[in-house]
């Protein structure tokens, strides 16, 4: 594994944009592992250490999370602004084609690059999200995107995560602490933070509403994976079955034990994963 980063340009000027890669630079197939809201790309270690044997494995931490710089401006936190880094980062790695695996908000950045025109996605995972999102998970998210809390150690840090991300599925202990090492950020205090910019939340004010991007969905022709946990808020079965129906009509695959989202850390997980993508 090595790290690098690049400048992306957004309305306030340029910010540095994070990411660990694995694997061979002249592999003959580029991965790119986008996480989820308020995660960051080292949560794909575990994934990206066994497909890295074939492929090329890059997992970038979105603006705002992570080692990525904060915006100078919260406004700028969206999918415009996430869509031009990401083509940036695809420019960057200087080849004519990548999968991409995304994690709820990284499954949506994936699908909306991959409903663009001459766009460079050959075949896309999407990790327990789809083209119609409810209100209510919404809300559940909002209930913790938008708080700054502090933490007096690693320790404490991480029995936040095993409640919040309780949905992840039932995870060794060496994984939580392993989403914790990655996902936190010390503060002056000397206290633990949280790694991404309580920032972020600033899509979730005002009211929230059902989001509904069908219109996206029906526009990408790549091959898809769907992954649901079978007890998610986010990913309604009777979406995911849509989502077989129509687009590009996915095969859908249900992860058992988990809600939003299949944390995509365990052997079964990723086995599943690196033997769709290695079907085409």
């Amino acid at each position: 594994m090595k790290t690098g980063s690049f400048l992306g340009l957004g309305p306030r000027g340029f910010h540095r944009v994070a990411y660990v890669e694995w694997g061979a630079v002249a592999a003959p197939r580029t991965l790119v592992c986008a996480h989820g809201l308020t995660r960051n790309g080292r949560d794909f270690d575990r994934l990206a250490s066994v497909i890295s044997q074939q492929w090329r494995v890059v997992c970038p931490d979105v603006v705002g999370r992570g080692r990525s710089d904060w915006l100078a401006d919260p406004a700028g936190y969206g999918y415009p602004q996430y869509l031009a880094d990401m083509a940036t980062l695809i420019a960057r790695l200087d080849v004519g084609s990548v999968d991409w695996i995304g994690t709820s908000m990284g499954g949506i950045i994936g699908m909306m690059l991959a409903a663009q025109p001459k766009n460079p996605i050959r075949r896309l995972v999407v990790n327990d999200v789809g083209p119609f999102i409810p209100q209510a998970a919404l809300q559940r998210i909002a209930a913790y995107v938008g708080l700054d809390p502090k933490f007096e150690s690693v320790g404490d840090l991480e029995a936040h995560l095993r409640k919040v991300h309780e949905p992840f599925g039932e995870l060794a202990d060496s994984d939580w602490r392993h989403l914790a090492l990655q996902g936190y950020r010390r503060l002056e205090s000397g206290q633990f933070g949280l790694a991404y910019d309580p920032g972020i939340a600033q899509g979730f004010t005002g009211e929230i509403k059902d989001v509904d991007l069908w219109p996206v969905w029906d526009a990408i022709a790549c091959p898809v994976l769907v992954l649901r946990g079978a007890v998610s808020d986010l990913l309604p079965e009777e979406t995911a079955a849509e989502m077989k129906r129509r687009g590009p009509k996915a095969e859908v695959l249900e992860i058992a034990g988990a809600g939003h989202a299949p944390a995509l850390m365990s052997s079964d997980q990723i086995a599943a994963v690196r033997d769709w993508l290695a079907t085409g």
